[in-house]
């Protein structure tokens, strides 16, 4: 056989043998992934993308801010087999309860990349999980979306399930983030815990609610909340439009009109709302003087505020800390309730409601550490 035309069969060969690798990989490729019992199942992720994962996974890892929170709310902590350089931090102030309660545990294990998502494809390879989750939220700077999940799934070969992390702030954020809990706890095989998980925020907001449901307009209190971390600290500006203790327990938020996002105010709006009670986001002490505290006691243009002459200024624990701490707002939102309408609230002592809250959500009482890295300044009144 001439030269040319061995050359073209042994290419024709090798193609040959290349695709029936692929084929018979294409096959198999799901039953490849290993399980606690070596079964697959097929399931959509908060993209709509179809994903066959293992059933239950042995072991994942947690790519994106605030994945890790959900992995702890379901119980399923111990399944982490890497982390991103987030939990390997040591922080002053740790903002985040799931992390006071499991960080030890976490900075031991991998790294797998840099926090927000940033993920190293080789780091995660090295460590082998059965499963990646990544959250992220849509419209922000650190989303995350379908293709970048199926980048990085193409990228290791790694099941990839991704969803939205939502917000509590109105109904449609609240499905996102109750979505994206049964999204994973579908593949952990821990679905009674996350309807567990709802069914409690359901039950609190419901109790919040109708303690101040009957208030009448005229008799609810107008209060602000400033030094609402987002991407890191802020000042008495930061707030939250749509904060959702306010909502809950029928506060006026004269920032209310500035939509449901975080938002930065004028401080000449601030003076000319001049609310009657202002709440101070204690993440702001990450600054440099205290940040919105220090504001309110020096800035001689929010000296004249009602609130900060009368001592009606308080601080409350830290709302966003690599994303939204959900079982943080719950507990806040009884220290508001109780501030604000102290009647409404004469059962409750918030500091205990915390640590119940804590516990149902991170397994353990944090309220005492969680507040001590604050510099105890949460649930009472700031001094200025």
């Amino acid at each position: 056989m001439p030269p040319f035309r061995y050359r073209g069969v042994l290419v024709a060969a090798v193609l040959a043998a290349l695709v029936l690798v692929m084929l018979a990989a294409g096959c198999t490729g799901t039953e490849s992934v290993q399980g606690g019992t070596g079964e697959t199942v097929t399931i959509t992720d908060g993209f709509g993308r179809s994903v066959a994962v293992p059933s239950p996974p042995e072991s994942v890892v947690c790519s994106g801010s605030g994945c890790l929170r959900y992995l702890v709310y379901l119980q399923s902590q111990d399944l982490a087999a890497g982390v991103d350089d987030q939990e390997k931090r040591d922080q002053v102030m740790e903002g985040r309860p799931y992390a006071l309660a499991y960080g030890a545990q976490f900075k031991d294990l991998p790294l797998i990349g840099e926090f927000r998502g940033k993920d190293d494809p080789e780091k995660i390879l090295g460590i082998g999980p059965a499963v990646i989750f990544k959250t992220g939220s849509t419209g922000t700077a650190y989303s995350t979306s379908g293709p970048e999940a199926d980048k990085l799934e193409a990228r290791t070969g790694i099941p990839v399930v991704a969803f939205p992390y939502g917000s509590l702030r109105n109904d449609a954020e609240q499905a996102e983030m109750y979505a994206g809990l049964r999204t994973m706890s579908e593949v952990l095989e821990k679905e009674d815990r996350a309807e567990e998980v709802i069914a409690y925020i359901e039950a609190t907001i419901a109790d919040l609610e109708a303690r101040t449901a009957d208030i009448p307009e005229s008799e609810q209190k107008t209060a602000y909340i400033g030094g609402v971390s987002s991407a890191g600290a802020h000042g008495i500006i930061s707030t939250e439009p749509a904060y959702p203790p306010f909502t809950w327990v029928n506060a006026k938020n004269p920032a209310a009109g500035l939509g449901t996002a975080h938002a930065d105010v004028a401080k000449e709006a601030l003076v000319d709302w001049d609310p009657e009670y202002i709440f101070v986001d204690l993440g702001t002490t990450q600054l440099e003087n205290d940040g919105a505290i220090g504001e309110l006691k020096n800035d001689p243009a929010l000296q004249g505020l009602t609130a900060a002459k009368e001592g009606r200024v308080y601080g409350v624990l830290p709302y966003n800390f690599y994303n939204v701490n959900y079982e943080t707002i719950l507990a806040d939102a009884y220290f508001v309730g109780k501030t604000l309408y102290p009647d409404r609230f004469a059962d409750i002592d918030p500091e205990e409601k915390a640590d119940e809250i804590y516990t149902f959500f991170v397994g353990k009482p944090v309220f005492c550490e969680h507040n001590n890295e604050y510099r105890n300044l949460g649930f009472r009144e700031i001094p200025l």
